[in-house]
């Protein structure tokens, strides 16, 4: 699966917003992982362009190093200099520096794949990601995006907000059925989500990927709301029932719960 793209802004409108910056980035991301290379009028399709804007914002970003372009095919490619922005965030971001010596220990102890995941729009983004020798799916890599309604992650985190929120995020889902097992009726979802946030932790089973279990348990913020989620993926030939997701569900509440930020005591909210 490639990486999904961001979704749209809602504050488009507003008098700050700058379109040329909009514009460069819709070029940028008309490279979403289908396509190694992309020609001009690609790249001008994609980005809801003329070719003459395309020509211009393509040709600047080659400028800046952004964008590489094939002197024989004459069409574009990704420079490794955006790779730039992935590293300062992964070097700046909090969370990140606090969770990753607890994914290690939980990729230690169950020899599964183990990510963190923020959440973004109606999705969730892989920010760290610990594989095993049982990976089944090496196509999930950091930057991926996966939908948050069906996946064990986006459902834990979903299960610390309040309903105006959740009910966001499900209307700017498409709610399509990625496996006969996917779960598509938002009253079910919030039903579902109710249960999640009594165990403290979701569990899914070939809902978004064929031959996918998942379980995830929510990083808290000072309100008790979720800014991530830890979570272990593994196939269905290395589940072993009940006790599988009894252990795995005891192993990452415990580890979420070290990485959480302390909950003011007189703002404790309630699950």
């Amino acid at each position: 699966m490639t990486a999904k793209r961001a979704p749209a802004r809602p504050d488009a409108d507003s008098p700050l917003y700058v379109q040329s910056v909009a514009k460069a980035m819709k070029v940028l991301t008309a490279f979403d992982g289908s396509k190694r290379q992309l020609s001009l009028t690609e790249i001008a399709a994609l980005a809801d362009l003329d070719n003459s804007a395309a020509q211009r914002f393509t040709h600047t970003l080659s400028a800046l190093g952004y964008l590489v372009k094939d002197p024989d095919t004459r069409k574009y490619e990704l420079s490794v200099r955006l790779l730039d922005f992935t590293y300062h965030y992964l070097a700046s971001n909090e969370l990140l520096h606090r969770a990753t010596p607890v994914l290690r220990e939980l990729a230690q102890e169950t020899e599964e794949a183990c990510n963190l995941t923020v959440p973004d729009g109606p999705d969730i983004v892989v920010v760290s990601r610990i594989i095993s020798r049982n990976v089944i799916h090496p196509n999930v890599i950091v930057g991926t995006r996966l939908p948050a309604f069906c996946t064990a992650p986006g459902l834990a985190i979903l299960s610390t907000w309040p309903p105006d929120k959740v009910d966001a995020v499900l209307a700017a889902s498409r709610l399509e059925k990625y496996t006969p097992h996917t779960m598509t009726d938002p009253r079910r979802i919030k039903a579902r989500l109710l249960k999640c946030a009594a165990a403290g932790y979701a569990h899914t089973q070939n809902e978004l990927f064929p031959d996918d279990i998942s379980t995830a348990a929510p990083v808290l913020d000072a309100h008790g709301r979720a800014i991530g989620a830890l979570n272990i993926a593994m196939s269905s030939a290395r589940w072993v029932a009940e006790h599988s997701e009894e252990r795995i569900a005891h192993l990452l509440r415990a580890a979420a719960a070290s990485v959480s930020v302390p909950q003011l005591p007189s703002r404790r909210l309630r699950a």
